[in-house]
């Protein structure tokens, strides 16, 4: 966890500089250097203003509001539960107001983060699976791929959205942006960090079939739900919620369901037997 929290902090940082020298140099050619020293000033005041706020935005963007613990006391005693044995904060608790059944991970890291679970997850998931959902989401948190996601997210989707602004050039903007967009996700994000987030969450949940079973839940819902939101916003999700065609199929991070289920039972391999005996 250490090295992985390690190698998202240097990708984050990594990314801020080459925006930086970016918008620096654009800002030399147009104006010298005042102009250039103004906008990387600017850059990074911006970037640190996210770096302590990227919860609510992210939140924001989802239309998620915070979770009052008088509406859903089980679920935060559980993420209570989980965060103490993570050796965590416990994050802030949203909830996103629609049927879809899913569930994300924002913030800084263990020290502040912030956890949103939708209505549609908290009706259609017994406890064990709800656990193991919130579990796989504290892996995150505690493996600092959220700051990396997010940071990803948020520059990918304002290229995305930046779009809109063509007028009639709106679909060759799109042409062009969707592509350079899709190809940050998928330089700064690996699918190997679900791998990683779901052998946690078992590890947390002291089996890895509360979250096998989420995980099948949630990708069936993809089949049965319709979802709309930005495709850019696909690495934030515990399962790609997205119709996995024309410009989702782009920013599409994770690895396939049936191989994180696979490998999630067989960090319990007698597990058919216990079924047939139970």
């Amino acid at each position: 966890m250490r090295l992985a929290a390690a190698r998202n902090l240097f990708k984050v940082w990594a990314l801020v500089a080459v925006v930086c020298a970016g918008l620096g140099l654009l800002g030399w050619a147009a104006g010298g250097y005042r102009l250039l020293s103004t906008v990387v000033f600017c850059t990074l005041l911006a970037a640190a203003g996210l770096y302590w706020y990227f919860d609510r935005v992210v939140m924001g963007m989802v239309g998620a509001r915070e979770l009052v613990l008088a509406e859903g006391p089980i679920v935060h005693s559980t993420l209570e539960r989980l965060a103490a044995r993570a050796n965590v904060a416990k994050p802030k608790l949203y909830l996103i107001p629609d049927g879809h059944p899913r569930a994300l991970a924002a913030g800084r890291g263990p020290a502040g983060s912030a956890i949103a679970v939708s209505v549609g997850l908290l009706a259609a998931a017994p406890p064990e699976e709800l656990e193991g959902v919130l579990a796989h989401e504290l892996g995150h948190v505690r493996a600092r791929d959220v700051l990396t996601q997010e940071t990803v997210v948020v520059i990918a989707g304002a290229l995305v959205e930046a779009t809109r602004i063509g007028g009639f050039l709106q679909r060759a903007l799109l042409f062009v942006l969707g592509p350079l967009a899709a190809a940050l996700v998928h330089l700064m994000l690996s699918p190997k960090r679900e791998f990683a987030a779901d052998r946690y969450a078992a590890a947390l949940c002291e089996s890895p079939h509360g979250l096998a079973d989420a995980l099948l839940r949630l990708e069936l819902a993809g089949e049965l739900v319709e979802f709309g939101a930005s495709p850019a916003t696909e690495p934030l999700y515990t399962v790609n919620p997205f119709d996995p065609k024309g410009l989702a199929a782009m920013f599409a991070t994770h690895p396939p369901t049936e191989e994180r289920v696979r490998r999630l039972r067989d960090l319990d391999p007698e597990w058919r037997e216990k079924l047939r005996a139970a």
